[in-house]
């Protein structure tokens, strides 16, 4: 049995990869933004869930402390706002702020406060990246404030890799792929399903051998 924290985990791939988890036997902490959220999880067997504001350390620090010990975290909190070029109007200081802070900030304040009760060694730290994020396998332009948050995001968990593999702790990017959530819409290839299998396919296989690596959930390597 694992103990496992994810954030973003009430809908989407998020809540995939909790029910995925809990039909395994692990044991999750589930973090959402919103309590009346809650409603998705449920009945879940082996699921707490904690109102987890990532861009608020306290916050981040409170939920880490009452869970305790565990072996993966895997910060999937994210925002997508803005998909248009750069004349969209959309493009307002406060949309870039926002997003940066959940999608950046956001994972940099997570990590750090479950942190220390991470499993050392044998712990592991997975952010969920984008394709869109990478400047040599991206294929289109536009979503400025994405792609420009999940290549900051990629960096972090790179350089996080640098920094705790003298611990013992693994970490990667890995991006979902096209899925048919409220964010990749309902034409998206991917099933959150699918794409929760094989994310958790890959976090069970990061190791400090692989750490810092960048795929997608099928395993397929991305380049920075």
């Amino acid at each position: 049995m694992k103990r496992v924290a994810i954030t973003g985990a009430n809908r989407g791939i998020g809540l995939e990869m909790v029910k995925q988890l809990s039909a395994n036997g692990d044991e999750i902490l589930a973090c959402i933004r919103s309590p009346e959220t809650a409603v998705s999880l449920e009945g879940l067997k082996g699921v707490s869930v904690a109102v987890v504001d990532v861009t608020d350390p306290a916050s981040c620090e409170e939920a880490a402390t009452a869970f305790g010990p565990l072996d993966l975290l895997v910060c999937n909190a994210g925002q997508y706002r803005v998909r248009g070029r750069m004349d969209d109007p959309a493009y307002t200081p406060d949309n870039w702020a926002e997003v940066l802070a959940t999608n950046v900030s956001g994972a940099f304040f997570t990590t750090r406060a479950f942190l220390p009760f991470l499993a050392k060694p044998g712990g592991k730290i997975a952010i969920i990246s984008s394709r869109m994020g990478s400047n040599t396998d991206s294929v289109s332009g536009g979503s400025y404030i994405y792609r420009a948050s999940k290549a900051a995001a990629t960096n972090l968990a790179s350089n996080l890799a640098i920094d705790l593999k003298q611990d013992g702790v693994a970490v990667g990017a890995f991006h979902p792929g096209h899925v048919g959530t409220d964010m990749g819409g309902e034409t998206a290839p991917v099933t959150p399903a699918d794409s929760a299998a094989g994310l958790l396919n890959q976090f069970h296989a990061l190791s400090l051998e692989t750490t810092g690596t960048y795929a997608e959930y099928n395993g397929n390597k991305l380049s920075y």
